[in-house]
């Protein structure tokens, strides 16, 4: 028997700005996404929270403002189960949420010059590393963990190539 999740019009909300965004229509993915923020508060599904936060962040050119979103989404995965998180997608594991958020927490704190909290965060990354899939999601992150404590070593503010903020 297949379980076919159930409809959910806040993540296909959120998944239609994340779509804009990756299209380059990064301005109307913003108000989108905010706009689902306002109706979901701060608390809110975590499981909506933390994905349209995540998301909003990577939007988000300045670090600072990047670096309160990627809080907000840590903080809503604290909330989060396996049980919701398998609502939406069977199997998902909030564990492996940890690496990429730590990942992107340790970003902008470098991006900031904030580079001992900065190596903390990564190193909370590293510690949670073998949560992640195998394949080339976790790949992508196990690489840009690298990246980053690279960047924090050498002291270095600039965004990462790879960054997906606009």
């Amino acid at each position: 028997m297949t379980v076919t999740p159930a409809a959910d019009p806040t993540m296909d909300a959120i998944t239609s700005a994340v779509a804009l965004g990756h299209q380059g229509e990064t301005s109307r993915a913003r108000q989108d996404l905010l706009a689902v923020w306002d109706g979901l508060g701060v608390l809110g599904d975590p499981l909506h929270r933390c994905t349209l936060a995540h998301y909003l962040a990577d939007l988000c050119p300045d670090p600072a403002e990047a670096l309160i979103w990627d809080v907000r989404a840590l903080d809503a995965a604290g909330a989060l189960t396996d049980e919701r998180a398998g609502e939406h997608h069977a199997g998902l594991d909030v564990a492996g949420f940890y690496p990429s958020l730590h990942l992107n927490i340790a970003d902008n704190l470098r991006r900031l010059g904030s580079f001992e909290t900065a190596a903390e965060q990564i190193g909370r990354a590293e510690e949670r590393v073998a949560a992640l899939p195998e394949g080339p999601y976790g790949d992508m992150i196990r690489t840009a963990i690298r990246g980053v404590r690279d960047a924090i070593t050498a002291r270095d503010t600039t965004p990462r190539s790879t960054s997906p903020a606009p």
